[in-house]
């Protein structure tokens, strides 16, 4: 196989696990090499599960949280890699509250690319996935991931920019994780109230405000039914966020594997050749990667 390369950048620890993690085992398991960057420790982050409640009392949300991410890098078979940056919570009130001084989505962009850069320099990926201009919901720091992740990439590039960083890389593809579309919720809905079974759906779709744009951003659906047991023990891993009783696992397997087998990405950007629809985040680059 070609030597390829795919980073996907996340804003907390349990991203990499709830958006794109089947993918990225499945290319684990070709052979691809697959860097996973954390922005923040997700030490502003609240405990959703309460058995996991006395650990972090004892040692603290962050120290518990990076034990979490290292377990799932093992599941998902990735490296890894912090950049450091503190976790800007969820501002919630009207009006909202200003962010912490000094977290991530306070500082300025040009302030948060430097790590980035470096990685991207050393790791030369071809591909990177990160999230739409949105953050895929609207937490601060997943918006300002985006945004990083973005000037990242051009700065990367740059032989002016910094160049004791590294020697410039170009980026030949990149992706929006677009994992929970819509169409996807009311597919596994539909599924399971036809089988008689109790959807975790309802509420979830009654609140659903609608983004014209939603099933038209995707662009390519990666077949990764066979690995969707390791996304799951992956996510289990990060105990503080994920209750095993929770609606992310009242959806039968086999049913998520039936009817919606795929998990769903927006090419956002792309210098090499390739079709739409894609079935493969390295369409057009396996053709040309040394």
């Amino acid at each position: 196989m070609a030597d390829l390369r795919l980073m996907a950048v996340h804003a907390h620890p349990d991203d990499e696990s709830s958006k794109g993690a089947a993918a990225t085992a499945k290319y684990v398991a070709e052979g691809v090499d697959v860097l996973v960057v954390t922005c923040t420790g997700g030490e502003r982050g609240d405990v959703l599960n309460a058995a996991a409640q006395a650990d972090v009392d004892e040692r603290g949300l962050l120290a518990v949280r990076r034990d979490e991410m290292a377990a799932a890098a093992r599941i998902l078979g990735v490296r890894h890699a912090w950049l450091g940056f503190e976790d800007s919570g969820f501002p919630e009130g009207d009006p909202l509250p200003p962010l912490p001084a000094g977290c991530f989505a306070d500082l300025p962009v040009e302030d948060t690319i430097a790590g980035l850069v470096a990685l991207i320099r050393e790791f030369r990926p071809q591909v990177v996935t990160t999230y739409d201009e949105n953050g895929g919901y609207p937490h601060p720091d997943h918006v300002r991931t985006h945004v990083t992740t973005m000037a990242a990439i051009d700065a990367a590039a740059d032989p002016d920019y910094a160049p004791d960083l590294g020697q410039p890389w170009q980026v030949l593809k990149v992706y929006y994780n677009q994992q929970f579309t819509k169409a996807r919720v009311e597919a596994l809905h539909l599924a399971m109230v036809d089988a008689d079974l109790d959807s975790p759906y309802h509420d979830w779709l009654d609140r659903w405000e609608d983004r014209p744009d939603d099933v038209d951003r995707v662009t390519t659906r990666v077949p990764v039914a066979d690995w969707f047991e390791v996304r799951d023990r992956a996510l289990l891993a990060h105990r503080t966020q994920i209750d095993p009783e929770s609606m992310w696992f009242a959806v039968p397997l086999e049913f998520q594997q039936r009817v919606w087998p795929t998990e769903d990405f927006e090419l956002a950007r792309s210098l090499v050749d390739t079709s739409i629809p894609e079935d493969d985040l390295f369409a057009g680059i396996r053709e040309v990667a040394p």
